[in-house]
This record gives C-alpha cells, structure tokens and sequence, in this order.
C-alpha cells in the first residue's frame, strides 16, 4: 500500500530564509524565538506551560537537525537526540509574496511566479468604486473598517457599531487578502458567505489571492470571540497542482481544515472541515483509516498561525507546539507499510517579530514511514520538492517543479 499524509503546521517557521530581507524580515525565526523565550522563562503561562520547549518526538524526527541546517544553531534549551527517525531538512520558498496560497501551492508543486494584489498601508485601504459596487450588489448600508488591522481587534472596536448598523466589518494586512468580519447571527452567516461571493468575484481583476469571512458571535466588545465557521475564497491555481493531477490519476484527495478553501476546490475528492488543532487531528486520523491506496490525506494545521503566530503569544504558540507533539504517536500507530508522512510549514509567524504578520523563513521538512531510513536532505531549493515526493511515493507522474527527495 501507498498511501501519503502531508501534514502542514500553518507558519511553524524555522528562520534562515535566504531573500528574508527583500521582506524586512531578516533574523526572523518562529522556532529559534520560541525556543529562545521558553529557556530564558519568558515564555511560560500560569496553568499552561513552563521551563524549555519540549517537542521529543519532533525531535526524534529530525527537527534539531533541521534548525541547524537552516540557521547554523540549534533552539535553546532543546536537547538534540543521539539519534533521529526521520527523513529531514527544509526548503526555501521560491513563490513571491509570503501569503497562505503561495506557501500550500508551491508545497503542492506549483510556485507563484506572479505577483499579488496588495491594498495600500495609508489612508483608506480599498477603492471607493470597489467598495460602492459591493455595496450596491450585496445590499447594505456601506461598510466598516475600511483599512490595514488585526482581525481580533478590529471585532473589539467595531463590533457593537457593527450590530447597530448593519455594516460589515472590511479590512486588510500585509498578505493580499479582503477580511470580513460579520457578526453569525446579526448579520447572518450565510449572507456573510455571500457577502464574501460578491467581493470575490469583484477582486479578480485586482489579483486578490484571498477573500475570508471572519464570523463571529457575542454581543459585546469585551464578549465578541471568532468562531470556526471562516472561509476562505480563494483565486484558483495558475496551473495544474499535485492535487488536480492526484484527482485526473483518479486517486482520492482528503482536504482537512481550509486546504479545500486555499486550492478554490480545485483537485480536491473531500472536504472536512474542523475546529482547532485538536479536532483537525482528531480528522486526521480518521482519515488515515479510511484513506485507500494511492491516497493523499492533507491538512493545514491552522492554530498556530491564526491564534498564536498572528496574535504574538509565544506561551501559547509553545504550548500548541507541545499538545501537536504528544499526538505524534497517534499518528505513527495508523501507519500501515507503504505509508509516508510529511510534516512542513507554509511561512513563518514568528511571534516575537514586530507586526502581525507571516514571516519569511525556511520551512521544516521531516519525512518518515515504515522502511524509511534517515537521512539528512539539507536545505531544498524550493517548497516544490514536497509535492514531487508526494507524487513519486504515489507514483504518479512528475511535474514540472521541484525534485523528489525519495
């Protein structure tokens, strides 16, 4: 049996990007900074965690051998194993811009070589004819926001204005990306959703990657929490994935949390959606028992880029970290001969840096599965090389990116 797990822990960066500066990210780290802060005690929440990052069976795999390929040191306060499981190294990103579709497509075999639609930072974020036609289409009274925020603090501030007056909540980051944040019931999630139909299909020709409803229920500011109905619209794929070549070779390909969302749908047998890092795992699983020869089963592990990365808290990136860790073994308890497992990263979000968004860094590569033997892969040129794995172990054809590391 050939069966492939690719599983992406969203923004768990491990520094050393080599075009980091073009970013104004240079020295970023997301595992180095949160290894650095949880040695040192800073990074350590009554009831949560303490003392030095614990990731042993990350470890075993390879992860300290990874951090000092890709930075020249290892984590502080991180013992390195005698000896390591797993097929491991990391890979520089070859896409442009450092958006949450650039990473997952180029880890799927195909590198953004355009460049992305961006608002401007000052001043009002998006064009008065954008906003007024959707305005006029989706049918509301005008919109909110209008500019560059966090999405937790822009709901705090806005929301109970919000629920008054109807208006949705509509702002942007460093990514290319249109956010709308709706109140569930308020508003209404399905005209949220629809809301977000409208504006995605008015963003096209601005070369928008992403548009995301943001729902979130409470009443008010100090209440409001975001639930786990966001959805993401995606612009499609420039070319043919990993994923539409798996579906033409007629295999199966499980998309678990927003990776059916990140692809526009597009090469994808089956959606399942999940809420939290737990719960996507608890999928995970599930599906790896009823994946069939010649199945991909991928997830995006979001939590760490949504609620930790973006929100800078280093103690709860670390404790995630840790709770992923520790069901590892579930994991490796579902593996059947055949099966190959891949664990990498989309971008950094090191949540010591300044500002609230993704990082420019290497990414992890840690591969392992019965019969695999380790060995250390290095520093790959492009996130591509995991997709072409993909595609060897399942033994489709090649695509024109990237090298199998098989």
């Amino acid at each position: 049996m050939a069966r492939a797990f690719l599983f992406v822990l969203d923004s768990f960066g491990v520094g050393g990007g080599p075009d980091a500066a073009h970013y104004g990210d240079e020295g970023s780290d997301t595992l180095g900074h949160i290894a650095e802060f949880c040695a040192a005690g800073a990074a350590d929440r009554q009831g949560l965690r303490s003392g030095p990052l614990s990731l042993p069976n990350l470890s075993a795999l390879g992860l300290m051998q990874i951090a000092k390929t890709a930075t020249g040191r290892a984590p502080a306060g991180m013992p390195v194993p005698d000896k390591v499981y797993g097929i491991h190294g990391c890979a520089n990103e070859i896409s442009r811009g450092k958006d949450t579709p650039s990473g997952h497509w180029e880890i799927a075999g195909t590198p953004v070589t355009f460049d992305w639609g961006y608002f401007p930072t000052e001043g009002e974020a998006f064009p008065s004819q954008f906003i007024e036609a959707l305005c006029n289409a989706a049918e509301v009274p005008g919109i909110l926001g209008n500019c560059h925020a966090s999405g937790t603090a822009i709901i705090a501030r806005l929301g109970e204005e919000h629920i008054r007056s109807g208006k949705p909540i509509c702002y942007t980051s460093s990514d290319s990306v249109f956010q709308v944040a709706a109140h569930e019931t308020h508003f209404g999630l399905d005209r949220l959703l629809g809301f977000c139909r409208i504006a995605r299909a008015l963003l096209d020709s601005h070369n928008i990657g992403r548009v995301i409803a943001r729902p979130f229920m409470g009443e008010t500011s100090s209440t409001f929490e975001r639930t786990g109905n966001r959805r993401d619209f995606s612009v499609p794929p420039p070319e043919p994935t990993l994923l539409d070549r798996l579906v033409k070779a007629e295999r199966k390909v499980h998309a678990i949390g927003k990776i059916g969302d990140i692809f526009a749908h597009q090469g994808v047998s089956r959606v399942i959606k999940a809420n939290g890092n737990d719960a996507l795992m608890d999928a995970s699983l599930a599906a790896m028992e009823e994946a069939n020869d010649g199945d991909l089963v991928f997830t995006n592990f979001v939590d760490f880029d949504m609620i930790y990365g973006h929100r800078r808290d280093v103690p709860g990136y670390a404790a995630a970290l840790e709770a992923f860790d520790a069901r590892l073994p579930d994991v490796h308890r579902k593996l059947a001969p055949g099966d190959l497992v891949i664990l990498t990263a989309d971008h950094g979000c090191d949540p010591t840096w300044r500002g609230t968004d993704h990082t420019r860094e290497r990414v992890p590569i840690i591969a392992y599965g019965p019969g695999l033997k380790s060995r250390n892969i290095g520093i790959r040129s492009t996130y591509a090389d995991i997709g072409e794995t993909v595609a060897r172990h399942l033994g489709i054809a090649a695509g024109q990116h990237g090298r199998s590391f098989l």
